[in-house]
C-alpha cells in the first residue's frame, strides 16, 4: 500500500491539542504536510471574529489552504432531557455543532480545491440516552457535512464526516471518571472487543483528506470497531 504522501499541502486542524484533533495532526505533518493548529487557548471556535481573523492570518502566511479537520469538541453532562438546562444545552451545540460550522465556512472561503473532514461520532448515527445535547450536535455535523458536499461537489472541494465509536482520548477518559474498568467495559462493547485509538481515527482522517479517496464525497466513515454493524 502507498503511503499517504501530503507534501507541501497546508493543514489546519481545530480542536487539534488533544485526543483524535492531535493524533491528526501529528500524522498529517508527519506525511508532510504544513499543520496549522487550532486550539485552546489560543482559539476559541465558538468566537466567530476569532476564527474568521485566524483563517485569513493562515492564508495570509501560507497563500492558500488545501485541508482542514475540524475535530474540536466537548462531553455532555449525563442526565435526561427533563433534567437539560438552557446554559448546557448551548454550551454543548456551540463547540460541537456552531463551532463546525465556524471553521467550516471560513474553510469553504479559503479553499479554492482540497478536502475537509468533520469529526461527528457514533452518536450521530443514532440515539443514545441522557447525551440528547450531544447526540443532537453530532447528528447535526453529518448534516452540515453532506449539505456542505452538495454544494461544493462540482468545485473540487470534498467534505467528508468520520463517526469514531468508543476511542481512548482524554475526552473518554473524563467522561468515564478514569476508571479503567469502566473504560475496558465500554471497549467490549464494539464487536471488535476493545477500545479505539486516537491514531486509528487519524489514519481514517487522513485518508479522507487525501487523493486516495478523490472520489469521495458527502460520506460518513463509522471509524467505530463494529458498532454501526451490529
Amino acid at each position: 500500500m502507498t503511503t499517504v504522501d501530503l507534501t507541501g499541502r497546508v493543514a489546519v486542524v481545530s480542536g487539534g491539542a488533544s485526543g483524535i484533533g492531535a493524533a491528526a495532526a501529528e500524522l498529517l505533518s508527519a506525511r508532510g504536510a504544513i499543520v496549522e493548529v487550532l486550539d485552546l487557548p489560543d482559539l476559541d471556535v465558538t468566537d466567530e471574529a476569532a476564527v474568521v481573523g485566524r483563517f485569513e492570518g493562515i492564508v495570509e502566511r501560507h497563500g492558500r489552504l488545501d485541508l482542514a479537520a475540524n475535530c474540536a469538541g466537548v462531553n455532555g453532562a449525563y442526565g435526561p432531557i427533563t433534567d437539560l438546562s438552557l446554559g448546557e444545552w448551548r454550551r454543548v451545540l456551540d463547540v460541537n455543532l456552531t463551532g463546525v460550522f465556524l471553521c467550516l465556512r471560513e474553510e469553504l472561503r479559503h479553499m479554492e480545491r482540497g478536502s475537509i473532514v468533520n469529526v461527528s461520532s457514533g452518536a450521530g448515527m443514532r440515539g443514545f440516552a441522557n447525551l440528547a445535547h450531544y447526540v443532537a450536535s453530532k447528528h447535526g455535523v453529518i448534516g452540515l457535512t453532506r449539505s456542505a458536499a452538495v454544494e461544493r461537489a462540482r468545485t473540487g472541494v470534498r467534505v467528508n464526516a468520520v463517526a469514531p465509536g468508543v476511542i481512548r482520548t482524554p475526552m473518554l477518559e473524563d467522561f468515564c471518571g478514569h476508571d479503567e474498568d469502566a473504560l475496558v467495559a465500554m471497549g467490549r462493547l464494539a464487536p471488535i472487543g476493545r477500545l479505539g485509538t486516537a491514531r486509528e481515527v487519524a489514519e481514517a482522517i487522513v485518508w479522507l483528506l487525501s487523493d486516495a479517496s478523490e472520489f469521495v464525497t458527502g460520506a460518513v466513515l463509522c471509524a467505530d470497531g463494529g458498532v454501526s454493524a451490529a
